[in-house]
Formats: structure tokens, C-alpha cells, sequence
């Protein structure tokens, strides 16, 4: 009997496995700051949004008006602060008029509630919703006084967003400032014969995330301003508030405007039934107009995507950032989009000459083979 020969095995070096761990390490000291600086990442993801959307404004002033970048970046930032403030005080000042009439009325308006008295009273009632409050106005009160524990917190939060607030704005200003600088450093260190489709890639991914935040701001406060004349006209008490956040929810794809109008139509309906009747009426018809006329009309420009594309990017988001990822789930799956279109394009032989943004465009054909003979030849 011969013995099968013995297999020595080969030892992995030292410096291999000292390498294999000095990486996880470094990977999960990674992962480490990433947590603890996540606040600061998404102010700056935020401060690249608007910078991206405002780049193309800031040179257009500076071709057209101004030669210098830096004034040209001012007087923009300057118009556009200017415009939030108008935006904020002709919000501001009917929110804080009726805030303080409902203040006013509180009291009286919670008496009546327990009496079965008013709109709400009157609701309550029909509702058999005015026993349960009366039986559970201990459980209520304390409920009340545990919303107004946590006042520290409230105050923390607010001065969070306001420095947040500048900080993106900060951020945004000296992104778009020293875009030129950082266009051409990018540019540097890709080889020459990928740098007109990284140009070109580039230019399609900053037109989709342009079209799509100024489109749905521009449709937002669209929204919120019929809104507003809808509810002013039917009488329905604070009007201002309820059309602000018509307006902040419509910003969120898919379930934002419909949030907003069942808001809105449960506050006319608490007014009077006939002017809730049409508050449902007026959101009816608005939203086919949105979806027909105003997104296909102001968002041209943008990426299209399907709504199963759309309706998988917000679920993403929102599971990964909340609010704000929906917010940024669609110009985001635009990018990919965009990249993936290129990316197939030169797979195929015959990267586009012209972008892919827009509804006219379509992908390349492939070349036929007579083609490709006299091409050869």
C-alpha cells in the first residue's frame, strides 16, 4: 500500500493578516464617525442640492451682467434670501394674527366643546365623540400637562434648525462660489479621453436636480396659494396656517398633497359641510391639473421617472432619512438614472451626443451592420 502524499499547507503572511485587519478597523472606525457626524453630513448633502440648483443661475449672471464670481454669487444669494423673507413674512404675519385669535378664543372654544356648543361641540356630539372626552378629561388634562414638560427640548430643537438653517446656507454660498475651483480639480485627476462624458454625465445629473427643486417649489407654492384663496373665499378660519402646510406637504412626493387635502378638508368641513364639500372639490380637480398640465409643463426638463421607480425611491428614503429622504428620493433616483443611461449607452457602442435629460430624447439605436462594414472598411 503507498500512502497519499501529504499536502503542506501554505502560511498566509503576517502582513496579510495584519493588513485584512488594520482594514476592518479602519472600517469600522469609518462607520463610527459617519454616525456621529451624520447631522453635518446631511447639512451638507442639503447645501449640495441647493448649490447645484443655483449654479446654473450664479453663471448666467456672471456671463451676462457681472465678471467677477464672487459678486455674481452674492447677488443671487442676496435675491434669493430676499425672496424667503418675503416668502416668511407674508406667511408670517397672518399665521401670527390668527395664532393669537385662536389663543383668544381657546378657552371659549373648549367650553363649547364640553357643552356641545359650536362646530366642534357639534361634531363631538354627532360623533359620540363628546362622552368619551367627558369620561376621560383626567387622562386628557395629564396628557396636556406632559406636552409642556419637555420645553427644553422644543427650545434645543429650534436653535438646532436655525443653525442648521445658516449653516446649509453658509454651505451652499461657498459651494457655489468655488464651483469652479472644485470642477476643475475633479476634472484633474480623470483621464483626458473620459472627461467630456464625465462632462457630460455631470451636466445631465445637475439639470435633473435644477428642474426638479425649482419645479416643485414653484408648483408648492402654487398649491398653497390657490389654497389659500379657496379657504379665504369659503370663510374657514385660519386660512394662512392651513395653506402653509398645504404648501410644505405638497413638497413630498406621491402622499404630500394628499396629506394636505385631507387636512384642509377636515378643517372646512369642521366650518360647515358645504364648504368642506367644496375644499374636496377644488383638491379633486387641482390634482388632475398638477398631475396633467403643471408637472409635465414646469417639470419638462427634469428626468422621467416611472411611478414604480418613483414610489420605491420614497420608500427608500423615508426608511433611510425620514422627511428629508423623501424630499431628495426623486432628483437622487434622477442621478442614477441618468448614470445608468450613460453607463448602457457606451455599452452598446454609441454614447449620445446630446443629453439624456428630457422626454424627447430616446437611447441610441444599435448601429446596423452596413454600417459598421463601411465604418470598418
Amino acid at each position: 500500500m503507498t500512502s497519499s502524499p501529504v499536502v503542506a499547507r501554505e502560511r498566509v503572511p503576517v502582513r496579510t493578516i495584519l493588513a485584512t485587519i488594520g482594514l476592518v478597523l479602519a472600517t469600522v472606525a469609518l462607520l463610527w464617525v459617519v454616525i456621529e457626524v451624520r447631522r453635518v453630513l446631511t447639512w451638507i448633502v442639503i447645501a449640495a442640492f441647493f448649490a447645484v440648483a443655483l449654479r446654473p443661475v450664479v453663471d448666467r449672471v456672471q456671463r451676462r451682467f457681472v465678471h467677477r464670481r464672487s459678486l455674481a454669487t452674492l447677488l443671487v444669494f442676496l435675491v434669493v434670501l430676499i425672496a424667503l423673507a418675503a416668502l416668511v413674512t407674508a406667511f408670517v404675519v397672518p399665521l401670527t394674527r390668527e395664532g393669537t385669535q385662536l389663543a383668544g378664543q381657546l378657552p371659549q372654544l373648549i367650553e363649547d366643546a364640553r357643552a356641545g356648543r359650536g362646530p366642534i361641540g357639534s361634531l363631538l356630539d354627532r360623533t359620540n365623540a363628546l362622552e368619551w372626552v367627558q369620561q376621560n378629561q383626567d387622562r386628557i388634562r395629564s396628557f396636556a400637562t406632559g406636552l409642556t414638560t419637555p420645553a427644553a427640548g422644543v427650545l434645543r430643537g429650534v436653535a438646532t434648525g436655525l443653525a442648521g438653517t445658516v449653516t446649509v446656507f453658509v454651505l451652499a454660498y461657498l459651494m457655489v462660489l468655488e464651483a469652479p475651483q472644485i470642477v476643475q480639480g475633479s476634472m484633474a485627476v480623470i483621464p483626458p479621453e473620459q472627461e467630456e462624458r464625465v462632462r457630460r454625465v455631470g451636466s445631465d445629473c445637475a439639470r435633473s436636480v435644477t428642474g426638479y427643486i425649482s419645479g416643485n417649489l414653484l408648483i408648492s407654492l402654487i398649491c398653497g396659494g390657490l389654497t389659500y384663496g379657496v379657504l379665504k373665499a369659503l370663510g374657514v378660519p385660519f386660512a394662512g396656517l392651513i395653506s402653509l402646510f398645504v404648501a410644505i406637504a405638497d413638497l413630498i412626493p406621491l402622499v404630500g398633497a394628499t396629506l394636505g387635502a385631507v387636512v384642509a378638508a377636515i378643517a372646512a368641513f369642521i366650518h360647515s359641510v358645504p364648504a368642506g364639500i367644496v375644499v374636496v372639490v377644488f383638491f379633486i380637480v387641482y390634482q388632475q391639473l398638477e398631475n396633467h398640465l403643471l408637472q409635465p409643463l414646469i417639470l419638462s426638463r427634469t428626468v422621467r421617472l416611472n411611478p414604480l421607480t418613483v414610489l420605491v425611491s420614497i420608500l427608500i428614503g423615508v426608511e433611510l432619512a425620514g422627511i428629508l429622504g423623501a424630499l431628495l428620493a426623486i432628483p437622487v433616483a434622477g442621478i442614477i438614472q441618468v448614470i445608468a443611461r450613460d453607463l448602457w449607452d457606451n455599452r452598446r457602442g454609441r454614447p449620445k451626443a446630446t443629453p439624456t435629460v428630457g422626454e424627447d430624447e430616446q437611447p441610441p439605436e444599435p448601429s446596423s451592420p452596413s454600417s459598421q462594414v463601411t465604418a470598418s472598411t
